[in-house]
């Protein structure tokens, strides 16, 4: 792979995310236990500053603790206890959080605890009168005001982190929210998003071509609005194009763009070569990081600069060997 800018050595700062106390070891749980994350504690914890809260704790419900859940209507539940007592939780819940959600803005990612009435981040149980659940899940209450307060930030579940697309895509999304926060500035020029911009081409289109061609129109001069509303749109628009897993098929496409870049500068049976490697990733027979490897060793001697500061080469830290399982 490329030389990561983002070698724990190398980074200007660490990235401030948010997280359930409860995955960093803290026996915060209703049982007065903990669900230490060892990947969040001892592996992304070299790239990020945690910021650790427990809802729970912060309303004032103790440790241990009776055990909550939600119940009503699942568009918009209540918080009580599980053990039938009729009382509504979920205002003294809300307000134990209410104040920490306003100090937010700085963080470039947040991971929540799974299955918590407070920190899930989807398929949480709300329970009908009857003491059956719902058909409908939902968010926790804590989750849920989290991401309705702050759309763009990107948010995972611990427990969806298994999984090696949805791990990929959290990163991606943490590591461009921050690029993007301390690359274009508070009042920006133009300069400011198109250089952004210039970087990310490809990553955007790994992810859709129309977002890609929706934001080269943006920048292209012909949008009347102020340059803030601009950063602001376009802001919305990357995040929400990254917001799923790139997919095979379009990582390929882009890998072939990028081999045109050599088309000039290395004999066609090169080419070829690498080509054959594309496919073999498009079978699903290799992991990304092989194409790219390959493809990256001959653009770093033969590409333009332009093409090697593509951060699609490197949008998170190699170390992790995220692409390795992709």
């Amino acid at each position: 792979m490329p030389h990561s800018k983002y070698t724990p050595d190398q980074l200007e700062r660490k990235i401030p995310v948010g997280i359930s106390a409860c995955l960093l070891g803290d026996n915060v749980r209703f049982n007065g236990g903990h669900s230490h994350s060892n990947y969040c504690d001892n592996v992304l914890s070299d790239y990020f500053d945690y910021q650790k809260f427990c809802p729970e704790v912060a309303a004032g419900f103790g440790t241990p603790r009776p055990t909550l859940r939600l119940e009503g209507d699942p568009n918009d539940p209540i918080m009580t206890f599980s053990k039938k007592t009729g009382e509504d939780l979920t205002d003294r819940f809300r307000s134990g959080s209410a104040d920490y959600l306003d100090t937010l803005s700085h963080l470039d990612g947040y991971i929540v605890m799974k299955n918590s009435p407070s920190c899930g981040m989807e398929r949480i149980k709300v329970y009908q009168e009857n003491g059956h659940p719902h058909m409908q899940r939902t968010a926790g209450l804590f989750t849920k005001a989290l991401m309705e307060r702050y759309p763009l930030l990107p948010v995972e579940e611990d427990g969806r982190l298994n999984d090696p697309n949805l791990r990929e895509n959290f990163l991606l999304r943490v590591f461009t929210h921050h690029d993007f926060r301390h690359s274009v500035p508070e009042e920006p020029k133009m300069k400011d998003l198109i250089e952004f911009h210039s970087r990310y081409k490809y990553l955007v289109m790994a992810h859709s071509q129309p977002i890609y061609r929706e934001l080269g129109r943006l920048l292209s001069g012909n949008d009347p609005r102020p340059i803030k509303a601009l950063k602001e749109a376009y802001f919305k628009i990357l995040m929400t194009c990254l917001s799923k897993p790139a997919k095979r098929k379009n990582h390929c496409n882009v890998l072939m763009h990028l081999v045109g870049y050599l088309k000039n500068a290395v004999d066609v049976s090169v080419r070829k070569d690498i080509l054959d490697v594309v496919e073999q990733y498009r079978r699903g027979e290799v992991n990304l990081v092989t194409p790219m490897t390959l493809l990256h060793h001959y653009l770093k001697h033969h590409g333009s600069e332009y093409i090697n500061q593509q951060s699609y080469f490197t949008p998170y830290p190699s170390p992790l060997g995220i692409r390795n399982t992709v």
